[in-house]
């Protein structure tokens, strides 16, 4: 498998893992010191673990979920720094029963520290 692959796979379990709940996966991937702009933090700059863990302990889970990655591109910065950018597309039912889907652009930082790749930064904003 090319890192390219790897990369791309390795981003695809993390999504997954956001839309199944699983923190688990989520911790494993992530670097305890993640930094993210997302719009949860209205503009602010969020370090570390303990925003996103509140997210994934609300009861519920909104039901089914299918997601869609849009021409996603990997970029390297050296050996060991890569960019994956593309656009999200959640497919899901509304309160109303009717399928919606919601798109947002994402840039996601991967960084390999003694041959394993951890997520340490993120971008996300609404696609309007």
């Amino acid at each position: 498998m090319s890192t390219t692959d790897e990369l791309l796979s390795l981003n695809k379990r993390l999504l997954d893992s956001i839309t199944a709940g699983d923190w688990k996966t989520y911790e494993e991937l992530c670097h305890p010191q993640i930094t993210c702009f997302e719009p949860e933090a209205h503009g602010h700059l969020v370090h570390g673990m303990a925003f996103h863990r509140y997210y994934f302990d609300l009861p519920g889970g909104g039901g089914p979920r299918h997601t869609t990655l849009v021409a996603p591109q990997v970029k390297f910065c050296g050996d060991d720094v890569a960019i994956v950018a593309y656009v999200r597309l959640t497919q899901k039912l509304g309160p109303d029963g009717n399928p919606t889907t919601t798109a947002f652009q994402e840039t996601r930082i991967w960084q390999r520290e003694a041959g394993r790749w951890r997520h340490i930064h993120f971008h996300r904003s609404a696609a309007d």
